[in-house]
């Protein structure tokens, strides 16, 4: 490498830690890098996706734009710019420094029976692409430091089970019962952390599920089964159930690597209880209907998803809901708030807040 061009690259990652110490004093991340489902993606990582789009909603979030979602939200908090989808790269390692969106629309921890989804698997090997690629660049050592002060959010599981477990067609729900189904799937997101570790990426951040059975959606299509109302809110308890299941084995095991793996620093944020707290209480929170999608047509507007943007309700900040599974704004907006600082919905994150993670120093190994 010309020793101009080092030197570029050397104030390219000298700048991009200002930036995040001079927003938020005292952070010690300068890197933030998102892999997840529509929960960190309205589609702009997702090669082709409205064509191959089967879930009839093609806008998962307001505007079609990744600001609305929680890890945006985040990354703001932090003092760091949102990392671009992965896609969006040019080859330019000015591009990789502050961190990239690995997530897709439409992802599962399983390998994926459709081209329509990418898989968790898939995602760790572009974060492994891009790392092979810091090291050409920026040489073994700085690109380790890069790593070792990096913060990494995974979220998935959703489209595992909307689109493998519950799904009649499918044959995963006559296989495995629900907790063999979680656990499978734990299995995998401990693999990944477990490879993110080895590759010295010591902080991460670990989403649950969010409440399948009070989505719209699963309630339409519910509603005249057998599986019961959970507790007079209009969810079906039993999706609920097996989410509660998963996360609970999530958190369980997390718990688990932090105290096996030497300098890790690993948190579990439960948004399945943030957002129940929202549905018991919604008008404590701000919200007039807990029920329906903002953007959506038909009873609960769950019937046809979110199209266009001109479906949209007036006021998305009066819903929990945005469309067919995916919430508001307001809503990632609280919970960003709560795994930030803890407040208002108290100890989402666990065993420490996102603030407390982005503030603990980085743990560089010899």
């Amino acid at each position: 490498m010309k020793r101009e061009t080092l030197l570029v690259l050397i104030a390219s990652f000298f700048m991009v830690g200002m930036t995040a110490s001079t927003s938020v004093a005292g952070n010690n991340v300068t890197s933030f890098n998102v892999l997840g489902d529509s929960s960190v993606d309205c589609g702009e990582n997702t090669l082709f996706y409205p064509i191959l789009h089967h879930n009839l909603s093609l806008i998962p979030c307001y505007n079609g734009s990744d600001s609305t979602l929680l890890p945006h939200l985040l990354a703001k908090k932090m003092g760091l710019p949102y990392p671009p989808p992965f896609y969006s790269q040019n080859g330019s390692i000015n591009g990789l420094l502050s961190g990239l969106n690995y997530g897709s629309a439409q992802a599962t921890i399983m390998n994926p029976s459709s081209q329509s989804h990418q898989s968790l698997n898939q995602q760790l090997r572009q974060v492994f692409e891009t790392f092979q690629l810091l090291q050409l660049e920026l040489g073994e050592g700085s690109a380790k430091d890069i790593i070792e002060s990096s913060v990494f959010y995974l979220s998935f599981g959703k489209d595992d089970y909307l689109d493998l477990f519950l799904q009649s067609s499918s044959s995963v729900m006559g296989k495995y019962s629900g907790l063999e189904f979680a656990s499978i799937l734990v299995d995998q997101m401990v693999n990944v952390m477990r490879d993110l570790y080895d590759a010295n990426v010591h902080r991460i951040i670990c989403m649950g599920i969010l409440p399948l059975g009070c989505t719209p959606r699963i309630v339409w299509e519910w509603r005249n089964s057998t599986a019961g109302d959970d507790e007079g809110r209009g969810c079906v308890a039993k999706v609920n159930g097996l989410i509660l299941q998963y996360n609970t084995m999530l958190e369980e095991r997390i718990i688990n690597l932090n105290s096996e793996l030497p300098n890790a620093h690993i948190i579990f944020c439960d948004i399945y209880q943030g957002i129940m707290q929202m549905m018991n209480n919604p008008q404590d929170y701000g919200f007039e209907d807990p029920k329906t999608a903002c953007c959506g047509l038909g009873l609960y507007g769950a019937m046809i998803g979110c199209l266009s943007v001109e479906m949209a309700c007036e006021r998305d900040s009066d819903y929990i809901w945005w469309d067919l599974y995916n919430p508001t704004k307001a809503v990632n907006a609280l919970l960003a708030d709560s795994a930030w600082s803890g407040r208002p919905l108290f100890d989402i994150c666990r065993p420490i807040s996102v603030r407390a993670l982005v503030f603990t120093p980085p743990s560089y190994s010899n």
